[in-house]
């Protein structure tokens, strides 16, 4: 299996469709149901989209490399956070603009055609190519450990009801990419097709004026990876 695991463009027009979080219908952050549509988009279609705005970005300026300020690259009324490529405590400082909704992985893995002819696939001798064989190799297996707390509160049942497999998508590199990054190898610019991703999400609905604690923590292969993040954010008001 082949796994990125990094723990994030947004074209949304479409009113959000869940009128409990809508704005001063509640008293505190709430995580959106994962089979409600969010400004007209399913969970795993913004689970491709977050995936085209992590690869879109240059490594040099990219959040999830600490390299850039959280708003590098977002737009529109949903925001990508994220954790990184590599085990660790991240601590991240953001500044959310109000009315803006927060979309993120506690753990999440892809795979693409790409990758596949460049030698970092899944190295399963079976891969045919097709869009089956992507999915795949990025299933999980058991024994991930999954935590999120978002203003202290706990997310219940994360590996059951938040596991998220992507609609198959496109994506653009730009010269200094994600892949060459972490790779190492010379990964063109360019847009490609097909990838298809799996992981867990969470849609967080937007933000009272203020600050806010999001805290998340994803772990597998018996603790070998690890990620601790913490995003200090605050919201305009």
């Amino acid at each position: 299996m082949k796994r990125i695991v990094v723990i994030a463009i947004v074209l949304g027009l479409a009113v959000l469709a869940v009128p409990s979080v809508m704005a001063g219908d509640w008293d505190g952050p709430k995580v959106i149901d994962p089979n409600s549509p969010v400004y007209g988009r399913t969970y795993s279609e913004w689970s491709a989209e977050w995936w085209q705005w992590a690869f879109s970005v240059p490594v040099a300026i990219h959040p999830l490399f600490d390299h850039g300020d959280c708003s590098t690259g977002q737009a529109g009324p949903v925001w990508f956070l994220g954790g990184a490529t590599a085990s660790g405590t991240y601590v991240r400082s953001c500044n959310v603009p109000a009315e803006t909704a927060l979309f993120f992985p506690i753990l999440n893995g892809e795979d693409s055609r790409l990758e596949e002819s460049m030698g970092n696939g899944c190295e399963d001798p079976t891969f045919d190519g097709t869009i089956a064989g992507l999915r795949r190799c990025t299933e999980w297996g058991p024994g991930e450990t999954l935590r999120a707390e978002i203003d202290g509160a706990p997310v219940h049942q994360l590996a059951t009801r938040y596991r998220t497999r992507s609609t198959v998508f496109d994506f653009t590199l730009p010269d200094d990419n994600w892949l060459k990054a972490t790779t190492g190898k010379d990964y063109p610019e360019g847009a490609y097709f097909p990838a298809a991703g799996d992981g867990w999400y969470l849609m967080v609905s937007p933000l009272h004026a203020g600050n806010h604690v999001i805290h998340f923590y994803g772990s597998f292969c018996g603790g070998g990876f690890t990620l601790d993040v913490t995003y200090n954010l605050t919201v305009a008001k």
